[in-house]
């Protein structure tokens, strides 16, 4: 009895969106063949990653936040650090990534914990540099929060430096970012900067 089922759609089939397009121009570009069997399927395969790593871009700090925010009479630092950040520089695409140390005193509100590592995955997750990455944290919980102050530090390593350029593989740079009293009085500043630098 013949077989009736239908043969397999070939994936050469599936028309490429614009995106994909442009991925298999690059490859042509660099001197590859995106024809060959190793690359057929890199255009989709980055652009799926690359959408995943710029999601941030549709991602609202009020959404992940959401109704995380409780009254609570709690005066004193509250700091969530060595927070895990991978984010893609905006000169060159390449990832920089380390960790992000951040701090508020409450003014009657606070926020579940957990939160903060996804306020900072907002905006990391988006083509970025990290100076303005650290402004934007800082500015989205002092809206949210409106404490008496925000500190946040990101301490990473940038590829751009690492495998292009000047090569160099163990340089780190770190960015500050200063709200409130952690701006204005030198010791909330200095207890902060202690606290998130300490190992352990």
């Amino acid at each position: 009895m013949p077989d009736l089922k239908s043969p397999a759609e070939p994936a050469s089939a599936v028309e490429p969106t614009p995106f994909q397009r442009l991925i298999h121009t690059m490859l042509a570009e660099l001197g590859e063949d995106p024809d060959r069997d190793g690359l057929l399927r890199t255009p989709e395969r980055v652009e799926k990653s690359l959408r995943w790593l710029t999601r941030g871009h549709e991602l609202s700090v009020r959404d992940v936040i959401g109704d995380a925010v409780f009254e609570e009479d709690h005066h004193n630092m509250v700091i969530v650090k060595d927070i895990e950040m991978y984010s893609m520089c905006e000169h060159h695409m390449l990832p920089f990534f380390g960790k992000v140390h951040v701090a508020y005193i409450p003014n009657g509100k606070i926020v579940g914990l957990s939160k903060l590592p996804r306020v900072v995955e907002v905006f990391a997750r988006r083509l970025q540099v990290q100076e303005r990455l650290t402004e934007q944290i800082a500015s989205a919980i002092q809206e949210v929060l409106q404490p008496q102050g925000v500190g946040v530090v990101i301490e990473a390593a940038h590829l751009c430096m690492m495998m292009r350029g000047v090569e160099k593989q163990n340089s780190r740079t770190i960015t500050s970012a200063m709200k409130g009293v952690f701006l204005e009085d030198l010791r909330t500043r200095e207890e902060f900067l202690r606290l998130c630098m300490m190992n352990g």
